[in-house]
């Protein structure tokens, strides 16, 4: 991007635009997660078509995310921006009106393919945002996008209580999330390409500087898909909990996970990114130890809350370690991202198989090694720490 200056005061609006923007993000995943029972029923899926069906937004994701780099480069970040949010809205309402599995299966590789490439350029605004500032903000602007999921969840529970054809809902619910998209947008920064810049290629494998990054993703990924998915599974199925109660274990963790979220910069202002990740390494390990030996379910709920703890900044921070690693943030990002959406793909089919071949014990077991790899890979975030991007050009200002 060209060095464009850009005072404080204008630098503090833009960082509440992105997180308007992450939150509108946020909001359209969990607005299309509630009524998932309603689309199963809608296109007359078993189970197993469904499962195949939900796999297609992590492939779409996957496939289109590099092309990102590419629209930014073209448009410009605020323009590249505005695009793929107003698409990735807008297709909220494709899931609702597929008939068919093949129908389901195309429409939700569009909704993950607009999904993808508006992560991919709001994070890559995020990151230049807190080189600017100095400061972190990553991982408040995450928190942001999970609050925003807990929002779109919240009315469209509401919406499915009440009854409502998930058609119905999905079109009100895109058309206001579209509005909201389209004002946050104004307010970010306007970044373009230097005339010299060379555009990024379409398509491109994930640069090396994200490899390692991206593999410190992958761990706390996972742990988050399994405890996400599997929390009141393992509740109802190896503690003998009431139904309530385990389903309560899934919401509690997301909103750990916000509010971790949410506080998370000051943490890594303070300690900076390596230490935060790696003392959530040893909180995610230590949860997932008392998950696994847990006598009863208060210790398995705390054990899934200190997962939760552990490994909530990690991916906020893994972004933004891409986006500094290199020449190419938006390529870096999409490569970081492809591989954290790839271990959240596998994640809840992998626990599962592991549970019908063992128990979901020893699933939890994996869960638990993979938390402490956190502990052995947070020093892979140093290369893209904001405290390397100085020591290699001490004459820069990152902010005015």
């Amino acid at each position: 991007m060209s060095a464009v200056v850009f005072d404080r005061q204008q630098l503090k609006r833009a960082r509440i635009a992105v997180a308007a923007v992450f939150c509108v993000h946020g909001a359209v995943t969990g607005s299309f997660a509630t009524r998932i029972p309603w689309i199963q029923d809608h296109a007359s899926l078993s189970a197993g078509q469904l499962g195949l069906a939900l796999a297609f937004p992590a492939i779409g994701a996957s496939l289109a995310m590099p092309l990102a780099g590419a629209v930014s480069h073209r448009f410009g970040a605020r323009a590249a921006l505005r695009g793929l949010l107003v698409l990735w809205t807008l297709s909220l309402v494709l899931p609702g009106l597929a008939p068919s599995l093949p129908a389901l299966c195309g429409a939700l590789f569009v909704f993950g393919a607009t999904a993808g490439m508006s992560d991919v350029a709001m994070n890559a605004l995020g990151v230049e945002i807190e080189n600017r500032l100095d400061r972190s903000i990553m991982s408040g602007l995450h928190g942001m996008w999970s609050a925003g999921a807990l929002l779109g969840s919240a009315a469209g529970t509401v919406a499915a209580h009440a009854g409502a054809d998930a058609r119905l809902h999905h079109a009100v619910a895109a058309a206001v999330l579209t509005v909201l998209g389209l004002i946050a947008c104004q307010g970010v920064l306007d970044l373009r390409s230097a005339p010299d810049d060379n555009p990024p290629p379409r398509f491109a494998l994930p640069p090396r500087s994200a490899l390692l990054i991206g593999a410190v993703g992958f761990c706390a990924v996972f742990a988050e898909g399994a405890s996400l998915d599997w929390s009141a599974v393992y509740l109802k199925d190896v503690l003998d909990t009431s139904p309530g109660l385990a389903a309560a274990s899934t919401t509690a963790f997301a909103l750990t996970m916000a509010v971790a979220r949410i506080a998370g910069d000051r943490v890594v202002d303070r300690f900076g990114a390596v230490r935060t990740v790696r003392a959530g390494g040893v909180l995610a390990t230590l949860g997932g130890l008392l998950v696994v030996l847990a006598p009863n379910p208060p210790v398995a709920l705390t054990g899934f809350a200190l997962i939760g703890l552990g490994v909530a900044v990690v991916v906020p921070l893994a972004f933004a370690a891409a986006g500094r690693s290199g020449p190419a943030p938006a390529q870096a990002i999409a490569g970081v991202a492809t591989i954290t959406y790839t271990s959240g793909l596998i994640a809840p089919s992998a626990i599962g198989a592991v549970a019908d071949a063992t128990s979901l014990v020893v699933s939890f077991g994996l869960v638990t090694a993979l938390a402490f790899g956190l502990v052995l890979g947070a020093g892979a975030l140093r290369q893209g720490s904001r405290e390397s991007v100085r020591a290699k050009a001490p004459g820069k200002a990152l902010s005015p």
